[in-house]
Parts: C-alpha cells; structure tokens; sequence
C-alpha cells in the first residue's frame, strides 16, 4: 500500500479538477474522490505514544500548582481567591490571546511543529515559576503555560483524526489519554515525592534571583524535560489531511486556510449541535477542574491529611481506576454505534456525567477522609469510561479543513468557563458564601450540585441534532 504520510505537504489537498466549477460553500459535501489510504499502523501508533507523553507532560506542568496551594499561600501571602486566580483565569489567558491565530496554523500548516514549539514554551514557562518571587511575576509564568491547551489540543486531535478510521477513532484518543492517566496520576505521586524531598530543602539564596523555596523547586523538575520530548516531535510524519468539504475548491491551495466567515457561517448553520456541547461540557469542567484543583486542599483541611499523603493515594487511585474505564467506554461508543446510534460518543458522554455527578457532590462531604477518598476514586472510574467518546465526538462532525479551529473554540470555551473560572469560583465561594477557609468543602459541593446538573441538562439537548450531524459527515471525502 506504501506510506499515506507527505512530510512536505502539511495543507488542504486540492481535488483532480479543483478550479473547473464554481467554489462550494462550507457545508456543502465534495464530489466522490478516491479514498486516501491510511497511515501504516506502526506510525499511527508511534504518533499515539508522542500524543500521549505530551499530554502527560501537559497535564504535569498545569496541574502541580494544585498540590503546592499551601507553600505559594504562606510565601507570597495569598488569598484563595488569588490562588483560583493563579490556577484558572492566569492560565487560559495565552488562549484569549492566541488561541484562535494558532488555531488556523493547525488547519493549514505543520501541525507536529506547533505541538513542538507548544511543548518546549509551556515546559520552558513551567519552570520559570520556580522563579517567581511575587503573585505578578507568578500569573506572567502561569499565563505562559497556558500556551499548552493553544498549541497542543487542536493540532493533537486534528492529527489523530487524519490517522484513523471514523470507528475506531474513540478507541485510538482513549490510547492517547493514557497519558492523562500518567500526566494526572504519575504526576501527583511524583509532585507528592518531590514536596515531601523539597520541604526538608532550606531555603537557598541565588544572586538576582534572591530566595528560592523549596516549592519553587518543583516548577524546575516538572517543567525542563518537557524540553527534551518537543525535540522528539521531529520524528512524527505529517498526516495527509481526510474528512474535508471542500475537495474542489481552486482557492484553497495547499498551506491556504479557509476563510473564518466560512467557520463561522458553519457553525451558524449547525449551532443545534456545537452550542449544546460546548455549553454542557463547558459546564462539566467546572465540576471537573473545581475538584482537580482544591482536592488536595479539601484533604488538608478537612481531613488532615498532608499534601505527601494525598498525592500518594489519590495517584494511585488514578492509575489504578483510570485505565479501566478508557478502552471499554470506547468500545461501549462502538458498539452503540454499530447498532444504529448516530449520538453514541454523546451518548456514552451523558451517562458517565450523569454517574458522576453525585459523586463530585459528596465527595467533599463525607465525615471521614477514607470515605471522600472511596468517593473521588468514584469518580475517576466514571470520568475514565467518557474521555474517548467525548474528545472523539467533536472531531467526527467537525470538517478538516475547520478541525483545528472548532476544536480551538471548544477547548476555548471549556477552559474559560471550566478550567479558567472552576478554581476561581471555588476560591470566591469560600471566601465571600462560606466565609471560612476551613469550610472549602461545601464550596466544592455547591458548584458540583449547580453546574453539574446542567452539563447534563445541555448535553442530553442536543444529542438528536448530534446525531444528523453524524449522519450527513458521512459524505465528505
């Protein structure tokens, strides 16, 4: 069959006969063409690996902080409030900014470069806040990590989606989640590990730098051999871009990006079903990264346990209870798919957060630390049976020549109004509803009841309107 794989040619393919008729709109399904042959299995999987080893870097670098709440709190003299603001609205600001630019690199040139350049910056930024010596200094750093979810997402799933078939294309992103699985469970029990070697640290005194303390030594070595896997990204084959509208389109040439009236009119057209998920997952976030980032906090507080002590259970937990639920949850899509179900990777989608909703409720409310923690081992269990499903269920209904894009506004949306805002609206609760710090816990389960009833809300609206997406996605080539 040979290599499907062009290295040299990263843009839209031109049909046989581009430029004999007149320019389709976005929307309108391309003349029949030869279907592309898929890439060998070997690379497609090689590619997986590297997807999923960013991701667990990505996952790492983001998401330490969370375990670090006490030490940046007593040093820099913050409020929780300034601590959400650290963890969310700091983070997602590179993507107010950039997002939507290196979106339409994706969809027009080498999607492998900007998931390297994304790598080594976000690494290169997760360890400059190892020199942050006030909160200004710290949201500058935090807002260069950000550059991960800008650069990473779109081109990983616009990527992944050129390199397998529509039906297993749940099954490979689950694959590539492994990573975070490792990014979210590794990664706690290594910041676990390195907390507890840094806190017998004393503090050490560099010239122009002044005091570095023992938590700022994390930042250095979670955050430098980020650099080291960018450089590996030189090694992946650029996929032939497939699932495209516009085959025969003479003013798309290769490297051209389609006009963004013509992203917009799509999603005009098809907001039945992009409004309902982006809204619903948006609002599962909140729930999600509202627990990710004050668990450790909650056991602290609540509970006392140390930060030591909870990294190395709630990792465990993670890495014991996320795989399980990786690979079936696709297969449950497939299988639902195979029977006639157009909405199945939305379907799968709805009933893992209607099962886990509860659970992130009452987590934080159970009288004794090992009951929250059997609750929010729970949760990861759910949590793992929806991640292939859900990130698949955006790039089957989404053109090629617009994956990049779309699925930047959907990480857009999710990250600020989940990502960006969870951690700060939590922080706001407890500061200004529940008036103690002691009482996070019910800031938690307050956001949990709110908003997770509403992502399903949302979720379950749109899933007819879903399903003729799939239906008519069918005929592009």
């Amino acid at each position: 069959m040979g290599t499907p794989l062009d290295p040299t040619r990263d843009g839209l393919t031109v049909a046989p006969g581009a430029g004999s008729a007149a320019a389709p709109r976005a929307g309108t399904p391309a003349a029949a063409a030869p279907e592309l042959p898929w890439p060998r299995p070997a690379q497609a999987w090689y590619a997986v690996g590297l997807f999923a080893l960013a991701l667990m870097f990505n996952f790492l670098d983001r998401g330490v902080i969370g375990l670090l709440v006490a030490p940046i709190k007593r040093d820099l003299h913050l409020s929780d409030a300034a601590m959400g603001m650290l963890m969310g609205p700091a983070f997602v600001i590179f993507y107010l900014l950039l997002g939507l630019p290196i979106a339409r690199l994706v969809d027009s040139k080498s999607r492998r470069a900007i998931i390297g350049v994304g790598i080594a910056i976000w690494s290169l930024m997760t360890a400059l806040c190892g020199l942050a010596q006030t909160f200004w200094l710290f949201f500058l750093c935090r807002i260069g990590v950000g550059v991960g979810e800008a650069c990473n997402g779109p081109a990983t799933f616009s990527m992944i989606a050129d390199m397998f078939p529509k039906e297993r294309l749940a099954r490979a992103i689950a694959t590539m989640n492994f990573g975070f699985v490792a990014g979210s469970g590794i990664a706690t029990i290594i910041g676990g590990t390195i907390i507890l070697f840094v806190s017998k640290t004393p503090v050490v005194h560099l010239p122009l730098v002044g005091a570095v303390h023992p938590w700022q030594v994390t930042f250095f070595a979670v955050g430098l051999p980020g650099v080291i896997l960018a450089l590996l990204f030189t090694t992946v084959l650029e996929p032939q871009r497939r699932g495209r509208m516009t085959a025969g389109r003479a003013d798309l040439a290769p490297g051209k990006a389609l006009p963004i009236r013509e992203v917009l009119r799509f999603l005009r057209e098809n907001r039945s079903t992009y409004a309902p998920m982006f809204v619903g997952l948006a609002f599962q976030q909140v729930v999600a990264f509202g627990i990710i980032n004050w668990a450790p906090t909650v056991f602290e507080r609540t509970y006392h346990w140390t930060i030591p002590q909870y990294a190395f259970t709630s990792g465990v937990l993670q890495l014991l209870l996320w795989p399980i639920g990786l690979i079936p949850g696709s297969m449950l899509a497939e299988w639902l798919a195979k029977r006639g179900h157009d909405d199945a990777n939305l379907r799968v989608t709805l009933i893992a957060l209607a099962a886990f909703t509860p659970f992130g409720i009452i987590f934080a409310l159970m009288p004794t630390g090992a009951l929250a923690m059997a609750c929010l081992a729970t949760t990861y269990l759910i949590t793992s049976l929806s991640i292939g499903p859900q990130n698949a269920a955006l790039q089957v209904i989404t053109p090629n020549e617009m994956r990049g894009q779309v699925t930047a506004l959907f990480l857009f949306i999710f990250n600020v109004f989940g990502t960006g805002l969870a951690p700060f609206i939590v922080g706001l609760i407890t500061d200004y509803v529940v008036g103690s710090e002691a009482k996070i816990a019910y800031s938690i389960a307050i956001t949990a009841a709110i908003t997770g009833p509403l992502a399903c809300l949302m979720i379950w609206s749109g899933m007819k309107s879903y399903a003729r997406s799939v239906a008519r996605a069918r005929a592009w080539t």
